[in-house]
């Protein structure tokens, strides 16, 4: 089975994806969170740092896209095959408020016809493999069969599809049957995403979809780093490991320049997920959450690892 850690915006940057590299094996691929650019193509220093090869000598990385035009899709892809890039991914798959009525992400498949459109341009001139991470529906995943025919007329790369449709965002329950049932009518190689958060999720969606042969990991990856080592057949993450992990990555954020308040609110960020290695946690979370200074979550994070609440088979559930 090949694994690949999903694009997760403010949380996977070079900077993580290094570091998990060095320290955790089993991961094929990295996504770079999405690249948004404007009309003409263009987009912010902060996404180009991010993809730079410089900054991500020693992993497997695909670049994502997310916009709702052709030509700023393709723009992008010039300046990625210039980079060394081989592979760039459309995002038709993010459910935010903030990005579907914009009919970018998810909202790409509320018109079938521009979806079609903008694939036939892309495909047309596009000098790089183009991957597609979608959503099976807007409203309902009944819909991803009438989807699916725009798919498969283009010569996709991979196909991601996240088993849920927008309107369940991330609450609602995986729809493994539609999934499973939709395998064998994809021209593209096919890669699940959705809620494999542990081991038990894995062994679940292996016996629904026998035939599959990728996984995309992401929430799940976030709060238990050694997930990938996991089920490849490796040890459990042990509390220790993720402590040096964690003081690692807050060292790499601070050498690269980020102040003390960008550090903190990209660690807190993270401990959303990580949290959950500790149940019962609740007041160590709030001493967290309520770090001001770098020195108050330092204590606060020494407390919680002190306090004898970690479980190395707790899983993200939020």
């Amino acid at each position: 089975m090949e694994l690949d850690f999903a694009p997760m915006e403010g949380v996977t940057s070079y900077l993580y994806r290094n570091l998990h590299a060095e320290s955790f094996p089993g991961v094929s691929r990295y996504y770079a969170p999405f690249i948004a650019p404007n009309g003409s193509g263009r987009f912010k220093g902060s996404a180009l740092r991010d993809i730079l090869p410089e900054n991500n000598r020693d992993i497997d990385l695909v670049p994502q896209v997310l916009c709702n035009t052709a030509e700023a899709f393709l723009a992008v892809s010039r300046e990625l095959r210039a980079m060394g890039y081989g592979e760039v991914n459309l995002n038709a798959g993010c459910p935010s408020s903030t990005v579907v009525p914009k009919h970018k992400g998810a909202g790409m498949l509320s018109d079938l016809e521009s979806l079609d459109n903008f694939l036939a341009e892309v495909f047309s001139r596009c000098e790089l493999k183009v991957s597609v991470k979608t959503r099976m529906g807007l409203n309902s995943t009944a819909e991803f069969p009438a989807i699916l025919k725009i798919y498969n007329k283009y010569p996709i790369s991979e196909l991601i599809v996240h088993a849920r449709d927008r309107a369940g965002m991330y609450k609602s329950k995986p729809d493994l049957k539609a999934f499973a049932a939709s395998v064998p009518n994809c021209r593209a190689t096919v890669s699940y995403n959705g809620n494999v958060v542990g081991l038990a999720e894995y062994e679940k969606l292996r016996a629904s979809v026998p035939g599959l042969s990728r996984m995309m990991l992401g929430r799940g990856a976030v709060t238990d780093p050694a997930l990938f080592r996991r089920i490849h057949g490796g040890a459990a993450l042990e509390k220790d490991e993720l402590r040096i992990f964690l003081s690692k990555l807050e060292a790499a954020f601070l050498a690269a320049g980020l102040g003390e308040h960008f550090t903190l609110a990209r660690l807190k960020e993270l401990w959303y997920y990580v949290i959950w290695k500790f149940p019962g946690a609740e007041r160590e979370q709030k001493a967290i959450n309520k770090s001001r200074t770098l020195a108050d979550y330092r204590s606060a994070v020494s407390a919680l690892f002190a306090s004898g609440l970690y479980d190395a088979e707790a899983v993200f559930r939020g």
